[in-house]
Formats: C-alpha cells, structure tokens, sequence
C-alpha cells in the first residue's frame, strides 16, 4: 500500500470513528433520559403508595439489566485496520458497528503472537525486493514453525514456486499471492459442504454436538454459541450431557443464565448422558425449539467408550427426531498446534464430524493449526474464538482470518 493509499484509508476510517462516536453518544444521551424517566415514575410511585413491596420496587429499578453494551476504544491502527477490513468487504461508513470493530481488533490481537513467530520475520526476510528460491524455503520453515502443516505448507510453496517460474514476484505482490493461496486452503472444505455459514434451519429441530477433549473450552464454547443463538433470535436450549464432569453441569448453567438459556440436566452422578438428550429433545419439541446445544463428555476411561457414548446419543437423536438437522463441530485449542491436529484426525474418523471451532487464538503462537484442520482433516471451520467475554466467539471468516494473520502488510 503506497503512501496516498494509507492516507485514504486513515481517512476513511477517520469518518467512520466520527460517525461511531456520534452514535454512541445519542445512545448514551437516549439511555440517561430513560433512566430519568424511570426515576421519576418510581418517586411518582412512591408518592402514592406510603408502603410499597421491596420486590416491586426492584423491578422497576433494574428491568433492562443485561449485558454490557461494547464501548468504543481508541482511534488508533486497530480501529483503522477493522475498519479497512470491513470496507473491503463491502461495508458502507455507515453500515460499521462497535462490535465488528472490537471483534476484528481481538482476532488481530489474538493472531499477534502466530504473526510475530512468522509474519514479522518473512516481512523482514522479503522487504520490497522480489521472491527468490531462497527467500520460498525461508517461508516453508516459517510456515511449519507457525503449525501450518505439512500438507497446507506444501501447498503454499509449490503455487509460489510455479508462479515464480512464470514472472519476477516483488515482496508486496509475494505477500497478496500467499493470502490467496491461504484463503483458498481455508474455503475448500467450507465450499465442499455446500454451507458457507453454519446457521440454524427454521421449521426443524437444529441438533448441535459439542465434541472434543477435556480442556479445549468445550463447554464455554457451548455456552458462547447459546449466547450468539439467542441474540440471532432463535429459540435456543442447552443439553448437559457432560456428566462425568460435574463442573460442566454447573458452568452450563451459569452460561445458560448469562444468555436467557434454559439448561436441561440430570444432578445424578454419573447420569446416563443419552438419557439426558432424551429429555432435552422432549423439552426442545414441547417448546417450538430451533437450536438444541448438546455438551458431550471429553474424556472417559478409553477412547472407544467416548466415541461408544457419541454413538449412543446420535443413535437417540435419530430414533427421537429423524428429521433433525444434526451438525457435530469438534472444539479445537489453537494453542496445542500439531496435537489439535492429531485430536482432529482422530475424531474425524470416528465422531462423523461436519465442522471444527477453534478456540483460544488469543496468546498463541500456533493459530497457524486452522489452515492444517482445513487441508489435512478436510474440515470446515464454522466459528472462531478470540477472547474470554460472552461475545468473543464468531461464525468464520476466512477473509478476516488471513487479513488479521498477515495484518503487518
């Protein structure tokens, strides 16, 4: 990007912070005055009434209590780079949100550590000088380095090489070819599903698995999407069927109250989990449900018992719900790179997956493992996790993804 280019862009996203400003100040203004008006009907209230019930009064005190609204940070090369990001996507000025802005400004910081372990030095290596067979193989240890994969990595390399052979590349127009080739690594499974982005069906139940080993952010995740489901407007209900772990019940539940989910769960210790699907199927169908989250187990005493439990449940669901649409999405944490890989290698074979979540990006130095899953699992990545709050999980955005992976250039 040339000199007028960047000056363009800091300008536009200039206007767009203006224009964000602006409207967060009305909201904040249209906020004060209905709390004003609240007050006042409460003392109004209380003129009438010399006794008035403590419950009553707390209900008219805190009826809107939710979750916090996103503020707007700072104008700086993290508002400007969403901004830019966004705009190349066909968002207009005044189409821009808070929230888009703070969740591209988390990805790219969650992506920093994987770009500083290879982006910052490839960056370093090129300059504005032109590829050379040197500067290729410089890229293939930087891409394996940063749990690209071999597969995905040979790829890269073979389509730079054969684009070399065929003209002189410069370092900036190096750097455009390998987002294209990357963004094509990322697209292929998700274009062979035939679903570019994973949504709930209305007039059907919409099962959704929740499959993966013990500390990847399983159930946080589940509770993460029960959020994003609920705020998507579709009638939404979790099934705890992680019941080998007491604590996921219980951390469900939690999640479940932040999101106005209800949680369907059996307190027994060691409940049988199908048992506990069963029930959640008969709750989602009495009430007109779109979503039903299911938490599974991570870890029992083998591998062939949890994937004999997986079995067993799906083997629920079709008997229950023949005509539901059933999705299992293996929860990933980028921070484990070629360990993550293998874990999905290995529940492909045996868990009928249709999608992975990656989680944790943020502090890792292996994001890079999203591009092995793709090639090497031939698994579409539906959404993506780049925080701890509510709100900082995603559907997937392959063009944001390798935007925010190679943001220094």
């Amino acid at each position: 990007m040339n000199n007028t280019d960047s000056d363009n862009s800091r300008e536009w996203a200039a206007q767009a912070y203006a224009l964000l400003k602006k409207r967060q100040e009305e909201q904040k203004q249209e906020l004060q005055e209905q709390e004003e008006q609240k007050q006042e009907l409460q003392e109004q209230e209380e003129q009438k009434q010399e006794l008035i019930d403590i419950n009553s009064k707390q209900n008219i005190a805190e009826p809107t209590k939710t979750n916090s609204e996103t503020q707007l940070g700072e104008f700086d090369d993290n508002f400007t780079w969403s901004a830019m990001v966004l705009a190349a996507q066909g968002k207009k000025i005044n189409q821009i949100s808070i929230d888009e802005i703070d969740w591209l400004t988390k990805l790219r910081r969650g992506l920093e550590e994987t770009r500083k372990g290879f982006v910052t030095e490839l960056l370093d290596k090129l300059g504005d000088d032109p590829l050379t067979p040197e500067s290729l193989d410089d890229l293939e240890t930087l891409l394996i380095r940063a749990d690209v994969g071999i597969d995905s990595t040979d790829k890269v390399i073979s389509s730079l090489r054969t684009k070399l052979n065929e003209e002189v590349v410069g370092g900036e127009a190096g750097i455009k070819f390998l987002k294209k080739e990357l963004k094509l690594i990322i697209d292929k499974p998700i274009k062979n599903s035939g679903v570019d982005l994973l949504v709930p069906k209305k007039g059907k139940l919409n099962v959704w698995l929740l499959v993966g080993v013990n500390g990847v952010g399983k159930t946080t995740t589940l509770g993460k999407l029960a959020y994003l489901s609920s705020k998507s407007n579709y009638k939404t209900l979790i099934a705890a069927a992680d019941t080998f772990r007491a604590a996921a019940v219980e951390q469900l539940k939690v999640w479940g109250e932040r999101s106005n989910v209800d949680v369907i769960s059996n307190q027994s210790k060691n409940a049988d989990p199908a048992a506990v699907v069963f029930d959640a199927i008969n709750s989602a169908k009495k009430r007109n449900v779109d979503l039903l989250l299911v938490d599974t187990a991570g870890r029992l005493q083998t591998k062939n018992n949890l994937m004999d439990e997986l079995a067993k449940i799906k083997k629920i669901i079709d008997k229950k719900v023949p005509d539901a649409i059933v999705e299992s999405l293996l929860v990933l944490d980028a921070s484990q790179g070629q360990n993550g890989l293998k874990q999905a290698k290995s529940f492909a074979k045996s868990a009928n997956l249709s999608g992975a979540i990656i989680t944790k990006l943020d502090g890792t130095s292996r994001g890079g493992v999203s591009l092995a899953v793709s090639e090497e699992v031939n698994l579409p990545i539906r959404f993506i996790g780049a925080g701890e709050g509510i709100k900082d999980l995603r559907p997937f955005n392959s063009y944001e993804f390798v935007e925010a992976l190679l943001a220094d250039k």
